[in-house]
């Protein structure tokens, strides 16, 4: 399994890149999302990789992070999404998109990704929502990989990208452990974390823990 690949851009095209590691070409396909937020031809990349292996063909995945990659895998698992449809829904949503979308039971966020369906949307989150706390949780344990790339002569070098909000999906990591610590249930404290970070991407974790709070609080 290839589950990582760091070198240097040798060309892009619509929908992939060929990563050329000390002589090795790899073509790895990406989302537009992450197309948008690589480097230029010629500069150092890192990005994480899933391995679609069929009988006639092998495929590389890659993605910025490890929750992008962890959707990817989940996405591939639901019926009737392929490899295309799952990087249509992370380049429309972003990963942090699709964790909101997942947590709240918003298909029709999902359903804006070109080549996904209503019907698909639906099965993406009746299959996919218990899986929503786990993975929003992996986001405070992570960090970016674009962007540290060891070339041939095996010096690091840092490029720039479009960063990932990591203060924000620590303080949501953070904020579902409380809630659990508390005694909600991972979806629950999910759904409430994703729709208080939706509304107010800065803040920080107390904040999160407040706002979430208040929409689990019994109505009435």
């Amino acid at each position: 399994m290839i589950g990582k690949i760091s070198g240097r851009i040798d060309y892009r095209a619509t929908d992939h890149v060929l990563i050329d590691v000390r002589g090795v070409g790899y073509v790895v396909y990406v989302s537009e999302r992450v197309m948008a937020a690589l480097p230029g031809t010629g500069e150092a990349v890192s990005l994480f990789t899933d391995l679609l292996v069929r009988e006639d063909n092998l495929q590389l995945f890659g993605f910025t992070t490890l929750v992008e990659k962890e959707w990817h895998r989940l996405l591939m698992g639901v019926q009737g999404i392929g490899a295309k449809a799952s990087l249509a829904i992370l380049g429309a949503l972003g990963a942090d998109g699709v964790s909101r979308a997942i947590a709240l039971g918003d298909w029709a966020a999902i359903a804006k990704a070109k080549g996904v369906g209503p019907k698909t949307a639906q099965k993406v989150i009746l299959e996919l929502k218990d899986k929503a706390p786990g993975v929003m949780a992996m986001g405070g344990t992570i960090s970016q990989a674009m962007g540290s790339a060891a070339p041939e002569d095996d010096a690091v070098i840092e490029t720039p990208a479009t960063p990932t909000p990591a203060t924000s999906n620590n303080a949501q990591s953070e904020a579902l452990s409380a809630l659990a610590n508390l005694g909600y249930s991972p979806s629950d404290a999910a759904g409430a974390v994703a729709q208080a970070a939706g509304e107010d991407p800065s803040a920080d974790t107390p904040a999160l823990i407040r706002a979430a709070l208040k929409l689990l609080a019994p109505k009435g």
